[in-house]
């Protein structure tokens, strides 16, 4: 009997402008304008493929005010900039965050369907019900949906998306000009949805790309959100501050993928991570404080503000207990205001503490290249990661990661040399969905 294909590392980068703190942007290295230049996004996707990853991830928001970090005041819109670097790339996976809570599915099927066809099948989407409160404000909304009514809609919307982009069977474009035949009327099919929330007619007026339709990733980390991503999901998103943590969700989400009847090797767990890499453990240690140092206490308060719907901490005193702030995040990001709750009470921590961890977190991935890709490996192996998405904590962090660390994962053979693949499904090891109605269910296997 052959053996099994070893176990390969995905590896993914989040492309986020002037970064995710509230003052990277001031720091030397930085360019100030990162957020809505194109350049610098080519020259990024550009790097991240000649490192051979899998993906690059565009995060997205609905709603700021005065407050928000910069990168969050004025940045590409997801299907935008991606359809714009897939034209300056050709077989890393482009993902895009878009919201089911703001939108319409049979814009979005068309939206992503597209990006699919035009980048020969490297689209991913990830699917989030949009958390803070505001965004109700921008869509003449009168009020934000409650958490697991957004999941509610999410579910039946991914539903109605999937059946969209199987509209069109992989042979139903004929083409044949000497009969005049365009397509092949027995392999289109009209959707018909009448649901609990959307009505949509269909067919799509786009086809399947080579990869079958988008790859399906999702961040829900409460419980309810941890079951749709086990039920639907292609890829996870998560974080985690421990390796014990790492495993537990890793566990957790596998197993939940079982009782759905699904292979747990279906479903990719993806920890976010914020690697900062120095020749020595010093020199690393000093570009995380360069950066630190760089966070004022007002920047950090409203920073850990945006988790609690935009409250304002800056009527506590900083030096006592975290305050009582009740059911605040609850129907935003639940599970993660849930756990600064829950760590504050725990540790005794103060306002102070609570403000510059959440704005200045100090990543465990610090250290040399070796370093970063002991603690790497170690995490694979341990069962905590199938694989890991890559942001810059630091000007040029993932530029470090790529010359020095990935060469080590690639010498121990647990990552990549050359693309398997010239579609993301291809790259991640997923099966090309088969359509619904084609007469031949029979897997078809990778791409």
């Amino acid at each position: 009997m052959a053996n099994p294909k070893k176990r390969q590392l995905k590896l993914g980068a989040l492309l986020h402008g002037v970064g995710g703190s509230t003052s990277m942007w001031r720091h030397p290295e930085a360019q100030p304008d990162a957020s809505v230049n194109f350049d610098l996004y080519r020259r990024w996707v550009q790097t991240a493929e000649a490192g051979k990853l899998d993906l690059i991830f565009i995060a997205d928001g609905l709603y700021i005010n005065e407050k928000s970090i910069p990168h969050f005041l004025n940045r590409f819109e997801p299907i935008s900039i991606l359809s714009a670097l897939a034209a300056v790339s050709t077989h890393i996976g482009l993902v895009g965050t878009l919201s089911t809570s703001y939108s319409e599915p049979f814009t979005v099927a068309r939206q992503f369907g597209s990006l699919d066809v035009i980048s020969g099948g490297r689209a991913g989407w990830n699917v989030v019900t949009s958390p803070l409160e505001g965004s109700a404000l921008n869509y003449g909304k009168k009020e934000h949906p409650e958490h697991d009514k957004r999941y509610r809609i999410a579910t039946e919307y991914l539903e109605v998306t999937r059946g969209l982009w199987d509209s069109w069977e992989d042979d139903a474009f004929v083409r044949n000009k000497e009969t005049g035949v365009f397509f092949d009327p027995e392999k289109v099919h009209t959707l018909d949805h009448e649901g609990e929330f959307f009505s949509v007619k269909g067919p799509l007026n786009i086809a399947r790309s080579k990869q079958g339709g988008p790859v399906i990733f999702q961040a829900g980390a409460s419980d309810v959100g941890k079951n749709y991503a086990s039920k639907e999901a292609d890829a996870v998103f998560t974080g985690h501050e421990t390796l014990e943590d790492a495993v537990q969700f890793y566990q957790d989400v596998k197993s939940r993928a079982v009782s759905f009847g699904r292979d747990p090797d279906e479903i990719l767990i993806f920890p976010g991570i914020g690697p900062i890499i120095g020749n020595t453990e010093e020199e690393a240690e000093r570009k995380y404080q360069e950066v630190a140092e760089l966070v004022t206490t007002q920047n950090a308060l409203n920073y850990l503000g945006r988790f609690f719907e935009h409250h304002d901490f800056s009527q506590y005193p900083l030096d006592e207990p975290f305050p009582d702030v009740g059911d605040l995040g609850r129907n935003s990001f639940q599970s993660g205001t849930d756990k600064i709750k829950r760590d504050a009470k725990e540790k005794g921590l103060t306002l102070r503490q609570v403000a510059v961890q959440a704005a200045t977190p100090r990543s465990s991935f610090i250290g040399t290249p070796v370093q970063i890709a002991n603690r790497v490996q170690e995490w694979f192996e341990a069962g905590a990661a199938d694989g890991f998405m890559l942001a810059a904590a630091v000007p040029n962090g993932l530029e470090d990661f790529i010359d020095h660390v990935v060469p080590i994962l690639q010498e121990r053979g647990i990552f990549r040399t050359e693309y398997e693949s010239d579609t993301l499904r291809g790259n991640l090891g997923l099966n090309v969905p088969v359509n619904r109605y084609a007469k031949d269910t029979a897997n078809v296997g990778n791409n």
